[in-house]
């Protein structure tokens, strides 16, 4: 058997919610009307920022796995080809989050070796886009620079005033590493 004090309690609470239930007067929807559009808007700005950072992380990423390929000596060896083993490589690693036709990319041979790699800055335009200088992966321990840039489209209002590029909807990301191929055996065939 229930005591009085219980039964009172569970009277008044179910009395509480019929009458929130049978209210009329809308003043809960009018407060969250004021709240769930910042809400849901700050929520999205959140899960924006966190897929940008991923998509950096994730170029930092292909851009080392690709440039493993120039390290060891395959890109090299295998030619004509060797371009689109590169470019394959760095697109199968970053495909997830980014699209791989707005990825720009160069690999340069840097003939006076490390000295000059601090020199080798990225180039871009007049509107900013990025210039790249072509593809050339050396030969055995060549000094090369491995730069991969992607231009992430902001896709949340407002979001590019604060993270976005001078003027534009975009965010730049920029990966770039500079190795020393191995001395692999290349074959002249």
């Amino acid at each position: 058997m229930m005591s009085s004090y219980k039964v009172c309690v569970l009277k008044n609470i179910r009395d509480t919610l019929e009458r929130y239930i049978h209210d009329n007067e809308g003043a809960t929807a009018i407060e969250l009307s004021f709240i769930a559009l910042p809400l849901i808007y700050f929520m999205l700005s959140i899960i924006e920022v966190a897929l940008m950072f991923t998509t950096s992380i994730v170029l930092e990423g292909a851009t080392s796995d690709a440039s493993r390929l120039v390290r060891t000596g395959q890109v090299q060896q295998a030619g004509a080809g060797g371009q689109d083993m590169f470019e394959t490589a760095l697109c199968k690693a970053v495909s997830v989050l980014a699209n791989c036709n707005d990825i720009e990319y160069e690999v340069v041979e840097i003939g006076d070796g490390w000295g000059s790699a601090s020199g080798n800055t990225a180039t871009f335009d007049d509107q900013g886009a990025f210039q790249s200088q072509g593809f050339n992966p050396g030969g055995v321990s060549d000094v090369v620079l491995i730069r991969a840039v992607y231009n992430y489209p902001l896709k949340t209002p407002i979001m590019s005033q604060f993270f976005g590029d001078a003027g534009k909807t975009t965010r730049m990301m920029m990966s770039t590493i500079v190795l020393q191929t191995e001395p692999y055996d290349f074959d002249d065939e």
